[in-house]
Formats: structure tokens, C-alpha cells, sequence
């Protein structure tokens, strides 16, 4: 299960996300040389790109996969769903560590170069230790900057900031120009988003998971970069966040035309849509009488190379209805 945050828009976390797209040393250093790139606050040094990269966090995985880097990988940990297609081949050549985070004695006996995390909760105690402690072992770390651990250091969910980790993963790996072009498709197949506007003058209530308290999509993240991008409206979209918790008060009020329903391995669409239809209020929705839901898998919602595949699902589910 993925861990919880709340992405805060920050001036200077943007500075820090655009400076990290190149090294500070100038001249081509993604093929040979001293690397540094800014993230979270903290400068991540490399003596050259990274040759043996463990990823522990599915996010960070696909986004080393999206530009080629599954040769420079030496393990992986913690899926949300499962791999996207187009980088299967490549993930089922690299180990799994762990099903969740590995623990810290397996990843340091693999003596890795760099380990990326999607969420900062896995430098904490409880997981592989402080960054500082890692950095004493000459082990490099860089999170997402959506989850950075300072939360004042968190970057503004943006298709830019997206494209920007996406450049830092170029500049730690030797490959800025597979990350341009991943940065540019993006590009252009949001622009195509964009223009069919296929959810405009809906109402979406995006629903991750719980329900006893539903958690949402809020007005900071993915899932609000998703229906920004289709012409549509976040029920939950004042809410500061990325995910948050909601509450079903809203939702009855609010009266969606559309239900995304996010599919993990925690929480299906399935288990969602059913416990939606069996809820003798929630029963009442206009959407759910009408089974106006869309499903995509959540790895497709979250900041990252794949977001931009969620886009496109939901664009197309939503011009089917």
C-alpha cells in the first residue's frame, strides 16, 4: 500500500526541481564525469551516472524504465498495481527485493550507486534510514520532489514538475535525451487531451479508496492534473492536497455525473463500485445509477511518466459516455 501525502506548492521546491535538471558542473556529464542534482533540499552527488540503481517505490521504477534505464537497475521493490505493458519486459529482468520496502541490510549488501524512492517515507527508521546515514555509506538517495520528507521542500504538481523529475532521472542515469523525449510525448499526447476536452461539463468525484471515510483525489495532484487536463470538475478540487480525506456529506451534495475509481492492490475498482451500489445512500447517485464510472489503475494517477496514460484513459472513457 502506497503511503499518504499531501503535495504543498512551494516557489522555492520549483527552483530546486528546475536546477536539478542538469548537472552544476557544466559541459556533458551525463556520459562520464562528476554528477549533482538538486532534490528536496539536499544535493544528490554521483562520480558518474548511476550503473547500479535500486528503485524501491513503483513510481520510481517506471520513471528509470520510461527512459531506457533497466540495465543500470540492480533491484526493485514495492508495486501499487502492476507494471505498465510497454516496460514489462524490461522490470521482469531486474530483481524484486522486496514486496514492499526492502529492508535495509538487503539493499546495502547489494552495494548499490543510487536507490530513488517515490515517497520519502522510505528513508525513515522504519525503512532504510535517514538519507544521512546512506550518504555516510557512499550510497546516493533522491526522492520524488512531489514527496520530498521537508514538506516546505515539495514541488507544485505540474506537467512541467513532472517533466523536470523525469530530466533529473536523465541527468542521474546518462540519459537526457531518451528523458526529452519522454518529456516530449508527454507533451504532445496532453496537448491531444486537451483538445477533445472530453469531460467537459462533467463533474468527477475521484475516489481512491476507504469507506467509512472516502480518500480523494484533491485539488494539488495527479488526479486533479487528470480532470484539469479533460475539460472537467473536481468535486473535491478545494481541497489542498493531493490525496486527502473527503467525507460523504460532499459527495451526496455534489451529486458527480462521473466516479473515477482508482484500481490497486489495496483497494480495487471493483471493490469500490460494489460497495458504492450496495450503500443504501450512495446507491442514489446519479452516477452510480447510470454505472458512470471510469477505471484506471493507480499508478496511472500518481506524478510521474504514467500520469499522462491516465489522462489518456480517462479522456477516452469519458467520450465513450
Amino acid at each position: 500500500m502506497r503511503t499518504r501525502f499531501t503535495v504543498g506548492a512551494s516557489i522555492a521546491a520549483m527552483s530546486l526541481l528546475l536546477a536539478g535538471c542538469t548537472s552544476t558542473n557544466g559541459g556533458d556529464e551525463t556520459t562520464s564525469g562528476a554528477i549533482t542534482v538538486q532534490n528536496c533540499g539536499r544535493t544528490v552527488s554521483l562520480s558518474a551516472p548511476a550503473k547500479a540503481a535500486i528503485t524501491l517505490n513503483q513510481g520510481a521504477t517506471e520513471t528509470a524504465l520510461s527512459i531506457g534505464a533497466g540495465e543500470q537497475l540492480i533491484g526493485t521493490a514495492y508495486l501499487d498495481d502492476t507494471i505498465a505493458p510497454q516496460w514489462e519486459q524490461a522490470y521482469n529482468k531486474i530483481p524484486v527485493l522486496a514486496k514492499e520496502f526492502p529492508d535495509r541490510e538487503t539493499v546495502i549488501t547489494r552495494k548499490p550507486d543510487l536507490l530513488l524512492a517515490s515517497y520519502g517515507t522510505a528513508f525513515d527508521e522504519k525503512a532504510l534510514g535517514s538519507q544521512d546515514e546512506l550518504d555516510a555509506l557512499g550510497i546516493a538517495t533522491y526522492v520524488s520532489p512531489f514527496a520530498c520528507n521537508d514538506k516546505t521542500k515539495r514541488a507544485e504538481s505540474s506537467w512541467d514538475a513532472i517533466a523536470g523529475e523525469t530530466s533529473d532521472n536523465g541527468v542521474l542515469f546518462g540519459r537526457t535525451d531518451e528523458a526529452d523525449a519522454v518529456n516530449e510525448r508527454m507533451r504532445d499526447e496532453l496537448a491531444a487531451v486537451e483538445a477533445s476536452a472530453a469531460g467537459r461539463g462533467k463533474s468527477i468525484f475521484w475516489y481512491d479508496s476507504g469507506t467509512t471515510t472516502p480518500y480523494v483525489g484533491g485539488g494539488k495532484g495527479g488526479p486533479q492534473l487528470i480532470i484539469d487536463a479533460v475539460g472537467a470538475r473536481n468535486v473535491f478540487a478545494g481541497i489542498d492536497g493531493n490525496w486527502a480525506d473527503g467525507d460523504w456529506e460532499s459527495v451526496v451534495r455534489a451529486d458527480p455525473d462521473v466516479i473515477v475509481l482508482a484500481d490497486a492492490s489495496w483497494d480495487t475498482a471493483q471493490a469500490k463500485r460494489t460497495y458504492l451500489e450496495n450503500d443504501p445512500v450512495l446507491k442514489n447517485l446519479k452516477a452510480v445509477k447510470a454505472g458512470s464510472f471510469v477505471v484506471l489503475p493507480f499508478s496511472t494517477s500518481t506524478p510521474g511518466p504514467r500520469l499522462i496514460d491516465g489522462a489518456v484513459t480517462v479522456s477516452e472513457q469519458l467520450a465513450k459516455r
